[in-house]
């Protein structure tokens, strides 16, 4: 089971994330000449990367960066793409190692090549209002899934996630399909930090945490992994 820590709100269980994050990189960049992080693109993140980026004491040019998910059929420099935001929100501001984007033109194959080079040590998650670990949806979700990075579709509640955190317009606005790393993928890392804030999230973390884990709740597959932290705002706590 995950350890839960729930804030009184997004400030605070941002600060508290990053600070445990922050923690567990100085450690292992004390014990080994490397580390690697996979980060999560979306707003829900946004409190806890602004915190990390500020965050002392870390030797970035020794770490290397990944991301999640991408979409498919966004023009390159579209806000909206993940690797765009997550340049703005951390991949810019800091001197990493080496920066690898998910690249919808070079397709799933080549990314799960780096990926395999070497332990992903850390991976900065979220989960989705239905209960998403990336983009996998449930619809689409294989906790054995035998792949590292597939292409998927995304479901409804999906596509209208990303248009109520203001990333589109309109629901016909956001793509249909995406590239994103699979659950076992995710689950291979050896520290998980999971940020959750918002009422949207209230019922999947319910979910999470306490319905029978399987593809129909993607995110029930973090109580399989030893190591997993659950940040919680008030908002999203179900037992507030």
């Amino acid at each position: 089971m995950p350890e839960v820590r729930s804030f009184p709100d997004r400030a605070a269980m941002g600060a508290a994330a990053a600070a445990d994050v922050a923690e567990e990189l100085r450690a292992r960049l004390a014990a080994q000449d490397a580390v690697r992080v996979i980060f999560a693109a979306a707003p829900s993140q946004s409190d806890m990367l602004d915190r990390l980026v500020a965050a002392p004491g870390i030797e970035w040019s020794r770490v290397t960066a990944f991301h999640m998910d991408e979409y498919l059929d966004l023009p390159a420099d579209s806000p909206a793409r993940f690797a765009n935001w997550l340049d703005r929100a951390v991949f810019t501001r800091l001197p990493f190692a080496q920066v690898h984007r998910v690249d919808p033109e070079v397709g799933p194959a080549v990314y799960a090549k780096l990926l395999a080079e070497a332990p992903i040590d850390v991976v900065c998650l979220g989960i989705g209002q239905n209960g998403h670990l990336a983009f996998n949806d449930p619809p689409v979700a294989d906790l054995d899934d035998p792949e590292d990075v597939k292409v998927v579709e995304l479901d409804r509640t999906c596509r209208q996630q990303q248009v109520d955190d203001g990333q589109f317009a309109t629901f016909e606005d956001v793509p249909t399909h995406a590239i994103t790393l699979t659950i076992p993928r995710l689950l291979d890392a050896r520290r998980l930090f999971c940020v959750v804030p918002g009422a949207a999230k209230r019922n999947a973390v319910q979910r999470a945490l306490h319905a029978p884990v399987s593809a129909a709740d993607p995110a029930t597959a973090l109580r399989t992994h030893p190591a997993v932290t659950l940040y919680l705002d008030a908002e999203a706590d179900p037992r507030a």
